[in-house]
């Protein structure tokens, strides 16, 4: 038979079966690139299999051919009517070993090409959006929904998680393989811890793009928000954020100033929540030091324990990751015109359906549907009759907000990971700016609001018409408290981002 006699030694189930994957992986990658290049579909199981599974496949095919050869080879020179010389003669005046010459180094640049250009598409294919929030789905898809909903949405997660040069991108790969590890085998947490351990300085990755020094001025900044009440009244905040400070004042520096200049602390957990000890190196070179008066480091302690240089993400530690509450989510529906405000007590009613725990998405998804209009038509049947449309589209809208921001196979919900950017929902600049941090001389770390913002108009239905506001005003009279407790002692106490407020008029 022609066709044995030009396989020769490789006429054996080995190299037969090795010549069948490798053409099979072959056909598979041409195929796959090409329906990939003309839909534009990047999907990561398809991506998995086509850099990765197919190209092990021809890699192992063209091994298994010349290692099933050799073992025929070797059995036959070991029989007594034979006589095979140690190594193969190659001889070009022999036209069959000059063709299938020929035929190894065609098959071999053709291999090779497939191959580089799997490689090449791999690398690029591992460096995607798709790889890193898509691959891993469960484990993943609460930060990869965060990011798809974040400003950085249309900065890749390598621009971050590894930034430029070799040195990084190894060690994110070496990471990247004991994660690997640990979906297989289910070895992850539930919830996934943060801050990230050994992540890349931000002045390596963030600061490529940003330039917190340049900021020299403030920013102003309109709140919306809509009161948990009948007319869901909305109410605005007007604000001058001194991201870059206040020339000519005692804040001209701003809040950037703590980038500008090297800040580092002491931080007793892992979220970097209670901060005892603050270093901050001046422009002579000297070092104040600002200690918790409430629970003060001694020396001992203090030399002992791990300093973190301040960077970005000790204030932007969720830049591309938000999980934002539902009560904020509701007032940016309100806001974009996306639900009617005409649906009374809309925002009381749908945050506290949203923040209830729910086994799965399915389930929060259902009670949504079937609770939200149920209210309405036993509460007020007549809006729910007119508005009918705009009921089953505030359904939906809430339906979405909780898809963004609840996560419950992963044990996650909007504020599992407190945001330290403001003072909201988490202590953020009080960790710090509690007035309780001081030096040896009796300088104190400020509370003063004004450092950080300035407000400059608010309008809620206890502020009369035409008022001039400059401090802000609390929506309900809570005295001192303003002054002396956190915002986020009431505002993320037991997950409910709407505390107090109306109760419902009907019931």
């Amino acid at each position: 038979m022609a066709l044995r006699k030009y396989a020769g030694y490789a006429w054996n189930l080995i190299s037969l079966v090795g010549m069948i994957l490798a053409v099979t992986a072959t056909g598979l990658i041409i195929g796959f690139l090409s329906y990939e290049g003309i839909t534009g579909v990047e999907k990561p199981y398809l991506g998995l299999m086509t850099y990765f599974l197919f190209p092990g496949m021809l890699i192992m095919g063209l091994i298994l051919v010349p290692l099933g050869a050799y073992i025929v080879r070797e059995k036959r020179r070991r029989h007594p009517d034979e006589v095979i010389p140690p190594f193969p003669r190659v001889d070009f005046n022999d036209a069959h070993k000059r063709h299938l010459f020929l035929f190894f180094v065609v098959a071999s640049i053709g291999f090779v090409l497939i191959v580089s250009v799997a490689s090449l598409k791999g690398y690029e294919f591992t460096e995607s959006t798709t790889f890193c929030g898509e691959l891993c789905h469960q484990v993943m898809e609460p930060e990869h929904v965060a990011w798809a909903n974040s400003p950085h949405a249309k900065v890749k997660c390598v621009e971050c998680h590894v930034g430029p040069g070799a040195a990084w991108y190894v060690k994110a790969k070496i990471s990247g393989m004991r994660q690997l590890y640990a979906v297989a085998f289910h070895t992850y947490p539930e919830t996934i811890e943060t801050p990230i351990d050994n992540l890349r300085p931000a002045r390596d990755t963030c600061e490529h793009c940003h330039w917190p020094e340049k900021f020299y001025a403030g920013r102003q900044k309109v709140f919306y928000h809509y009161a948990p009440n009948e007319a869901n009244t909305p109410r605005e905040i007007n604000m001058l954020i001194n991201i870059g400070g206040t020339p000519k004042s005692e804040h001209h520096r701003g809040i950037h100033w703590h980038i500008g200049q090297e800040v580092s602390y002491i931080a007793l957990d892992r979220q970097r929540m209670n901060i005892p000890y603050i270093a901050v190196k001046e422009k002579d070179g000297s070092v104040t030091e600002y200690m918790d008066t409430e629970k003060p480091l001694s020396k001992d302690d203090v030399a002992k324990a791990q300093k973190r240089v301040m960077d970005c993400l000790d204030c932007h530690n969720r830049p591309a990751h938000v999980y934002r509450s539902p009560g904020v989510e509701m007032d940016e529906a309100f806001a974009a015109r996306r639900i009617d405000l005409g649906l009374p007590y809309l925002k009381k009613t749908a945050v506290e359906i949203l923040t209830r725990p729910y086994k799965n998405k399915e389930e929060a998804k259902a009670t949504i549907a079937k609770e939200l209009p149920e209210y309405y038509a036993k509460n007020y049947p007549q809006v729910a009759k007119d508005k009918a449309k705009e009921l089953a589209h505030a359904v939906t809208v809430v339906q979405d907000i909780y898809n963004r921001n609840f996560f419950p196979a992963m044990k996650i919900t909007w504020n599992t990971y407190p945001n330290h950017i403001g003072h909201f929902y988490s202590p953020g600049c009080f960790r710090c700016h509690d007035g309780k941090h001081k030096t040896a001389s009796g300088k104190v770390i400020s509370k003063d609001c004004n450092m950080c913002h300035t407000v400059l108009g608010q309008k809620q239905e206890n502020i009369p018409a035409g008022t001039v506001v400059k401090e802000f005003v609390h929506p309900v009279d809570i005295g001192d408290e303003l002054h002396k407790a956190n915002c986020s002692d009431c505002h993320a106490a037991g997950g409910q981002d709407v505390p107090g407020g109306e109760k419902h008029a009907k019931k």
